[in-house]
């Protein structure tokens, strides 16, 4: 039974990494035969997972929108809760949670009921963040995009140009990518026949055309290197500095841009992660407390030109004589 019961959880969890799973590949990827697979399945469907099955040399297996939520047992209430929160995390700025929080979002919006989906969507329109830094992008749009990439199928929308012009786009999606604030999309552009980085909050209408593509390699391999060279996004820094102030006192300060660890009653570690050094420096000066630099070389060298120029400015604007 508990083999039964390890198996039902791995075919359900499977069920929803891809739109559509042939069924002799599911059940290759299970160890079972197909017959063991179709009461796999029908196990499924009695716990209300609504999995539509297809015949034919296409046929296979998919699970559709239905009345209940993964498997965590959650009711209406947690399951808009943990959308809302995932939609958040995904454009938090933390460094690898954007791509981890997409997916999470991608398997929870996917099963939603429609009616939870509205409640989701309405709740992220009217909710500020204070942890968000750019545009706020609608779940189903993030959700719908990396579906796409996920299931290997062209994609349709209408796009705004930084100048302005709003043209109709067909693409072969690769990754979403979180950069600087930002969600980009890399994908080969079907129209212009190269590869492309679009602005995520640029884009609208998305459409999932249903036609798959072979992928094509991506130049260099790497899209986050793609999209900060085609859209001269910066590279972020790890600013690490111990901040002689309780740990408490710290996180009410500058917590919600980045991570305090106590190292002692009067003491903690605090971990900023920006593209610009001059809002890690802002940050520290407003603590009001005593710090030392662990990390990078570079923000040593930025917060001595900081003080260079506060220094010089004293030196300016006090009267002849007194000591700066």
């Amino acid at each position: 039974m508990a083999n039964t019961s390890s198996r039902t959880l791995t075919l359900l969890s499977l069920l929803q990494t891809h739109r559509h799973w042939p069924g002799a590949d599911l059940a290759d990827r299970l160890g079972v035969s197909e017959r063991t697979l179709r009461r796999d399945v029908d196990r499924l469907r009695e716990l209300g997972y609504p999995v539509h099955a297809s015949r034919g040399t296409d046929g296979g297996y998919q699970l559709e929108p239905g009345a209940v939520l993964p498997p965590l047992l959650l009711d209406d209430e947690e399951g808009v809760a943990l959308a809302v929160g995932m939609g958040d995390a995904a454009q938090s700025g933390i460094s690898g949670l954007e791509a981890a929080a997409v997916r999470a979002l991608t398997k929870v919006v996917q099963v939603l009921p429609p009616r939870l989906r509205t409640r989701v969507n309405a709740l992220r329109a009217m909710t500020v963040s204070a942890a968000s830094s750019g545009p706020v992008i609608p779940a189903e749009v993030l959700t719908l995009i990396a579906q796409s990439c996920r299931d290997q199928e062209r994609l349709c929308f209408e796009y705004t140009t930084r100048g302005g012009a709003r043209t109709g786009r067909e693409v072969e999606p690769h990754r979403l990518v979180a950069l600087g604030g930002r969600w980009y999309l890399v994908a080969y552009d079907l129209t212009r026949h190269d590869w492309r980085s679009f602005r995520v909050d640029r884009l609208a209408l998305p459409r999932n055309t249903g036609v798959p593509f072979r992928p094509r390699p991506l130049p260099g391999g790497d899209a986050a290197a793609f999209v900060r060279t085609a859209a001269q996004v910066p590279a972020a820094h790890t600013v690490v500095a111990l901040v002689h102030a309780p740990a408490g006192q710290v996180r009410r300060m500058v917590g919600q841009w980045g991570e305090v660890e106590p190292v002692a009653d009067d003491r903690c570690r605090l971990t900023m992660i920006s593209t610009s050094l001059d809002w890690p420096t802002q940050a520290l000066g407003n603590v009001g407390a005593e710090f030392e630099v662990l990390g990078p070389p570079e923000f040593l060298d930025h917060l001595r030109d900081w003080g260079t120029r506060f220094l010089d400015a004293v030196a300016r604007s006090s009267p002849p004589g007194s000591r700066p």
